[in-house]
């Protein structure tokens, strides 16, 4: 039976037909408003998994993030869904998907090289990225965003990173949009099965050839930092070390991606916002940080109860999936005035890389770098860019992110 949106009490938030569009936003403000710590029973898509709680305000998202002793990464996965589409062994290798104290040591192996001074120091190799990705387009009457621009950007930052060829770029791209995006029709006609039966193998083959160049020849990339690393005296399982490099590759493609092109969008939609950034263009990280807020890359991560607790006045027992929403905690009430206004003004603080807590992205620093500068180089460019068709998002609770913009350069 599909979710009925008017009676929260039998809503369930992940079904399908309520993020054709993206995020269910005033399904959100309703439940921030009547129900800010929300039960949804089950998932129907997938009848094995168990129902969750959804957390939909900042201040409850900020205490389960920060709470890693009450609310587990690692007991069920950090996705609404626990085995359904990746094993949950799998996600545990990730150390996104690790508690304290492995979690910790294992992420301290790639923060010395995301630090934001390390970051600012690829300023120039990323601006010449994105520099020759635009000017690619010069002349082109339109272009779609998402496939034209942001994703042959992000790839080559992320695989320059990683030691990826760049003539691999496209399949590590398709890769990760088949996987993250699983339950989307367009990305994946074949069901999200597909992604354990033929996507998954295919990255650990890939992954296991980087692994043994990387053994017999070590370089400065991210990917030998993974196959040499030692946590307590032992070198990482393969296994792990290819879902480390999953986590960053996925990361590095989906996050400035996302934001990026919705960031864009809403200047097209609000010219008034555009000229504002135009006129000066030192409001461009006020700018990001806005599309950030508005448009976080991931819908949502996920904890898991390790004890009876209390949350938002409901009883949340040992065992639950707990789910932190970031297209609602973004735009809470609260914390923002007027808060579905874009408004490049405003430079928020936000969650889009999450809470705080051990589990902020490690990568914000450089998603940031990516963004300004793509926004940058953008606009000076194409100054009037505007909409060439509608735009379709990804459809999925998951990735928040749309796969496709199109746009015209010049008016």
């Amino acid at each position: 039976m599909a979710a009925d949106p008017t009676t929260l009490e039998e809503l369930l938030v992940t079904e399908r037909e309520l993020w054709r569009d993206g995020p269910p936003r005033e399904l959100f403000k309703r439940l921030r408003a009547q129900c800010p710590v929300h039960w949804t029973a089950r998932i129907t898509e997938y009848p094995e998994e168990a129902g969750f709680w959804s957390v939909t305000t900042a201040d409850d998202v900020h205490e389960v993030s920060h709470d890693w002793a009450t609310y587990s990464s690692e007991l069920g996965g950090v996705t609404a869904l626990t085995d359904a589409i990746m094993p949950l062994e799998l996600a545990r290798a990730m150390f996104i998907g690790m508690d304290p104290p492995k979690h910790d040591r294992l992420k301290m192996l790639f923060q010395r090289g995301f630090t934001p001074r390390r970051i600012a120091e690829h300023e120039d190799a990323i601006r010449a990225i994105a520099v020759g990705v635009l000017d690619g387009l010069a002349d082109r009457e339109t272009c779609d965003l998402v496939t034209d621009v942001a994703q042959p950007v992000v790839s080559r930052v992320i695989g320059s990173f990683m030691g990826i060829p760049p003539e691999d770029d496209e399949i590590w791209a398709r890769l990760m949009n088949t996987t993250l995006g699983a339950g989307d029709p367009d990305l994946n006609p074949e069901g999200a099965q597909s992604v354990m039966e033929r996507d998954v193998p295919e990255i650990f083959d890939r992954c296991r050839r980087l692994i043994a160049e990387r053994r017999e020849r070590p370089t400065d990339d991210l990917t030998s930092v993974l196959v040499h690393a030692e946590v307590d005296g032992q070198r990482l399982e393969e296994h792990e070390i290819v879902m480390g490099f999953f986590l960053l590759v996925a990361a590095g493609n989906d996050s400035t991606k996302a934001t990026y092109c919705s960031g864009m969008r809403a200047l097209m939609d609000h010219p008034d916002q555009r000229q504002l950034l135009l006129d000066d263009p030192s409001r461009i990280p006020s700018a990001v940080e806005e599309s950030l807020r508005m448009f976080p890359a991931f819908a949502h991560f996920r904890r898991t109860a390790t004890r009876d607790t209390e949350l938002g006045e409901q009883a949340i027992s040992e065992g639950e999936k707990v789910v932190m929403w970031y297209v609602s905690s973004n735009r809470d009430e609260s914390r923002y005035d007027d808060p579905d206004r874009f408004d490049v003004t405003r430079n928020p603080e936000h969650q889009a890389f999450g809470a705080g807590g051990r589990h902020f992205c490690l990568g914000a620093a450089l998603a940031r770098l990516e963004l300004r500068i793509l926004f940058e180089e953008t606009l000076a460019r194409f100054p009037a860019m505007e909409p060439a068709g509608s735009s379709e998002y990804a459809e999925s609770p998951f990735v928040n992110q749309l796969k496709t913009q199109p746009a015209r350069l010049r008016p």
